[in-house]
């Protein structure tokens, strides 16, 4: 089992910028894939972004390009989300999750989530 824990949320100002933090204990010798997902009231959960074990390839959602970066450090078991030029429409809980093998879009196809963190996003 791999635990996730998410940090890094809070309240920005429209253009500010966050860093969420998911840090991962239990068993992370596998090589998983890490990604980042969030979910409005009312709305499905959708995908961010996502990157593979080495961190050489990453993912993004169409709506967060250019403005959101994904990285990790395996050697402190934990990936980011760099969050910039923030819009009110990225007010939403924010999600790590973990995927054995190769990343996806799809959130049922991850393994592990964290609890999430809240970001909200003033105008």
């Amino acid at each position: 089992q791999v635990q996730l824990v998410e940090s890094g949320g809070g309240l920005v100002q429209a253009g500010g910028s966050l860093r969420l933090s998911c840090a991962a204990s239990g068993r992370t010798g596998r090589s998983y894939s890490m990604g980042w997902f969030r979910q409005a009231p009312g709305k499905e959960r959708e995908f961010v972004a996502a990157i593979t074990w080495s961190g050489g390839t990453t993912y993004y959602a169409d709506s967060v390009k250019g403005r959101f970066t994904i990285s990790r450090d395996n050697a402190k078991n934990t990936v980011y989300l760099q969050m910039n030029s923030l819009k009110p429409e990225d007010t939403a809980v924010y999600y790590c999750a973990a995927r054995v093998t190769w990343p996806n879009y799809r959130p049922s196809e991850y393994d592990y989530w964290g609890q999430g963190t809240q970001v909200t996003v003033s105008s």
